[in-house]
């Protein structure tokens, strides 16, 4: 391929992309709206309040070196939550237990690869439209990474299910703590209400994923130059020999389900988040060194070598969240926001519910958290919403499958670059896989959200 036809690293990528966060802040009008806090101390934008700044804040050229150890810092327990269970993944595959596992499962569904496709999206997507699950998938990257090559599908597959099946549940999420109930309660409606249309149309979306990804991985076994990883080394080649999943390899794996048993539980019912998690992994890679015969010794070595191995993932996740804070320092971000928000008021429900997707997508890319942009947003959409006759419930169905879609495919997405810098996908190679299936849910969204303004979707 000619030099200048190359896509770069991603970290230049995203430093691109800090560069004209950093322009924008010198070029657009500086402003921001009126906030006030909520019960939870949450903070909440007044609807019609923006007001460009009497006095602007200049950022300094150098702001583009300091506010990556900021971003850093401020990602620091998804930084460390990802160092943590990189060492446990590589203490578990050194003891043999991933392989056990893989030959077991192989002898069950290693004929119909289709099976694991739907399976295995069907739970991402139904982990991520419950309980919000994401970070919490990234111990599962390296063995089914594994599973689809020994399957004859690549790594993109792979990620395919695991990513997808994540944002499709996302798009859909019936009950979703941090993206569904925070926006209802941001735009005063009852916590999981309309989870009935919702879930009418978790299967048909997760049918959309499943048709592009198995349609994908068909070609790849059939003609493995047609495989989007060509060229690429891969991190996970899967043993020709799987070891017996018995005796001590059984003790493991108990440890293990009990260590996602756990993971699960905490979750939903004491509220834990990625400082907990990550001290569960680390009592996990501990027991499982120990138990598994490596020692001490061994142990550690494993553990620092598996963290080793994602400190690229670490310093692009630090990049993504500077993006976010320059134009957040810049005072630009409320700007962009109102920019994107007054046409809607010129047009009719049907438009206007459309034009709220797409708002919400674009706006995704610079505020990749889901409950912030829920605080950012719904306190605008809401009342937007009235004015042109979109239902509240419809305006935050509308913010959900802009911010669930877009996960998969926004760089700034700290949890989507986390899984592609664990499974060594360039995101180049990622955004030519995924981009035609954004595309499919996007008028699938727009289809869906037409028609709950339709039927009066409350």
């Amino acid at each position: 391929m000619p030099r200048f036809l190359r896509v770069p690293h991603t970290l230049v990528l995203l430093f691109a992309m800090m560069i004209l966060a950093l322009v924008s802040t010198w070029v657009l009008p500086q402003g921001e709206f009126r906030t006030v806090e909520d019960a939870k101390g949450h903070a909440l934008v007044v609807p019609g309040t923006y007001a460009e700044v009497e006095e602007r804040t200049v950022l300094s050229p150098l702001a583009l070196f300091t506010v990556v150890p900021r971003a850093l810092a401020a990602a620091q327990d998804i930084i460390f939550f990802v160092l943590i269970v990189g060492g446990a993944i590589a203490v578990l595959r050194a003891s043999g237990l991933i392989d056990a596992v893989l030959g077991w499962i192989l002898k069950r569904v290693g004929h119909s690869p289709g099976l694991l496709i739907v399976i295995g999206m069907g739970v991402f997507a139904l982990g991520s439209g419950t309980i919000g699950v994401a970070e919490e998938y990234i111990p599962f990257a390296a063995m089914l990474i594994a599973l689809c090559l020994a399957m004859r599908m690549d790594v993109m597959t792979a990620m395919g299910i695991m990513i997808c099946g994540y944002g499709i549940g996302y798009g859909v999420a019936a009950l979703n703590p941090f993206t569904v109930i925070i926006a209802q309660g941001v735009a005063g409606l009852e916590p999981t209400s309309g989870w009935e249309y919702r879930l009418a149309l978790f299967v048909p979306f997760v049918a959309i994923g499943v048709h592009h990804v198995w349609s994908y991985a068909r070609r790849v076994r059939n003609d493995p130059d047609a495989s989007l990883m060509k060229g690429i080394e891969v991190k996970h080649v899967p043993p020709t020999e799987y070891p017996p999943l018995g005796g001590r390899k059984l003790v493991l794996l108990l440890a293990t389900l009990v260590t996602l048993g756990l993971m699960v539980w905490g979750i939903t019912a004491r509220g834990w988040y990625l400082v907990e998690l990550g001290a569960l992994f680390l009592g996990l890679a501990i027991f499982v060194g120990l138990a598994g015969g490596l020692g001490a010794d061994g142990s550690a070595r494993r553990f620092a070598e598996g963290a080793a191995e994602l400190a690229g993932t670490a310093l692009l996740i630090g990049f993504a969240r500077s993006i976010a804070l320059l134009l957040e320092d810049g005072r630009v971000l409320h700007t962009i926001v109102d920019a994107l928000a007054a046409p809607l008021t010129m047009v009719g429900a049907e438009i206007a519910v459309v034009g709220m997707l797409l708002v919400q997508t674009v706006l995704n890319l610079f505020i990749p958290s889901g409950s912030g942009q829920a605080f950012v947003t719904m306190p605008i959409m809401a009342p937007l919403g009235d004015l042109v006759g979109v239902s509240r419930q419809v305006s935050v169905l509308a913010y959900q499958f802009g911010d669930g879609f877009s996960n998969m495919i926004v760089p700034t997405n700290v949890v989507l670059m986390s899984i592609l810098g664990v499974a060594g996908i360039p995101y180049d190679r990622w955004f030519r896989f995924v981009w035609p299936l954004l595309v499919k849910l996007t008028i699938a969204a727009s289809v869906a959200l037409v028609v709950a303004v339709m039927i009066g979707y409350r």
